[in-house]
C-alpha cells in the first residue's frame, strides 16, 4: 500500500462552494486533484511532530493508492464531491462550444495546462483536453504532453461515468463526439472571420481600384 499526504491545493466544486464547509463520512465517494475519484475508507486522528489532528484516509479508485488529507483542511486542499447531473451537461456543453485555448510557445502552454489540471476543476481539465487534443491533430505531442492528455481525459471520463452511472466506454464516445462538435465549430468560426474581413475589405479595394485611374489621368493632364 502507498500512502501519500496532500499538498496544498485551492480550489473546490460548484457545489461545495454553494453548500460551505462539507464533511465526508465513511464510504463516501470523492474527486481528489489530479488523482481522480477516490473513496473515503476510514476517518482516523494521527499524531504528527506532536501534533494530534484528524485524516481521512482516501482509496483513489483508479491506482489502490491511499491518500491522508487532514480534515481540518479539507477546505484548502481540494478535496470535492462529484459534480452534478446538470454540471455534466454544463460540462458537455463546454467540450462543444469551439473556444480552444491553444499557446504557440510550448514552455507557456505546458505551465497553463499544468496549473489547470492542479486545480482539480473538470472544468478546468476539459479546457486542457480540448486545447491537447485540437493540438495533436496538426502535430505529434510531447510525451510529457501526451500523459497530459490521457491523464485530462481519464479523469474526467471516470468522474462523468461515476455521476451518470453509465460505463466509461459510453462516456468516451460521447466526449469524443463533443470533442469533433467543438472543432468543426471552431473550424466555421474561423471561416466565418475570414468572410466578414472580406466583406469589410472589398469596399477599400474597390475605391482603391477606382482611385488610381484617376490619379493616371490626373497625371497625364499635368504631364
Amino acid at each position: 500500500m502507498i500512502v501519500q499526504f496532500t499538498p496544498a491545493i485551492t480550489i473546490r466544486s460548484e457545489r461545495d462552494r454553494n453548500e460551505g464547509h462539507v464533511g465526508f463520512k465513511i464510504g463516501d465517494k470523492v474527486i481528489y486533484p489530479n488523482h481522480g475519484l477516490g473513496v473515503v475508507e476510514k476517518v482516523e486522528e494521527k499524531t504528527i511532530l506532536g501534533t494530534t489532528c484528524g485524516f481521512f484516509h482516501l482509496r483513489i479508485l483508479s491506482n489502490e493508492t491511499t491518500v491522508l488529507v487532514p480534515v481540518a483542511n479539507v477546505d484548502n486542499v481540494g478535496l470535492r464531491r462529484a459534480i452534478t447531473d446538470e454540471e455534466v451537461e454544463r460540462l458537455f456543453q463546454l467540450l462543444g462550444d469551439g473556444k480552444i485555448d491553444n499557446h504557440q510557445n510550448w514552455k507557456g502552454r505546458f505551465k497553463d495546462n499544468s496549473d489547470k489540471m492542479r486545480t482539480g476543476s473538470i472544468y478546468d481539465m476539459a479546457d486542457v483536453l480540448k486545447s491537447l487534443t485540437f493540438l495533436a491533430k496538426s502535430k505529434s505531442l510531447s510525451f510529457r504532453e501526451k500523459r497530459m492528455l490521457d491523464r485530462a481525459k481519464s479523469l474526467i471520463i471516470s468522474e462523468i461515468s461515476e455521476v451518470m452511472q453509465t460505463t466509461q466506454q459510453a462516456i468516451e464516445h460521447r466526449v469524443s463526439e463533443s470533442l469533433e462538435k467543438c472543432f468543426m465549430t471552431k473550424a466555421r468560426n474561423a471561416q466565418r472571420a475570414v468572410a466578414r474581413a472580406a466583406t469589410k475589405a472589398a469596399p477599400a479595394k474597390a475605391a482603391a481600384r477606382t482611385a488610381a485611374p484617376v490619379a493616371k489621368q490626373r497625371q497625364a493632364r499635368a504631364s
